[in-house]
């Protein structure tokens, strides 16, 4: 609090709440690492896979990579032996 401090106008509470709520989402999305699209790509890309086979929601892991200059999208999809041994078999 310096001498001068009354002369300038105060902020409001929303204001200094909506600064402060924008520089802790800016925080987390740094640590983070990932886009905010992730978990919903990996729901919708589980509900696809769902279609054709049995899986359970930890089968499907989804990674964003750094690779040099390029962001390069890591699926990975666990099937069961006799899930993926019967979708094989069925002609396309």
């Amino acid at each position: 609090m310096g001498l001068f401090d009354f002369l300038r106008p105060k902020k409001d509470t929303a204001s200094i709440a909506k600064e402060r709520l924008r520089i802790i989402v800016s925080q987390e999305r740094s640590a983070r690492g990932g886009p905010d699209y992730l978990p919903l790509l990996r729901r919708e890309l589980l509900e696809v896979i769902r279609k054709y086979v049995s899986v359970d929601l930890e089968a499907v892991k989804v990674d964003l990579v750094r690779d040099g200059e390029h962001d390069v999208l890591d699926i990975s999809v666990s099937l069961n032996e006799a899930d993926a041994t019967a979708g094989s078999s069925d002609p396309a």
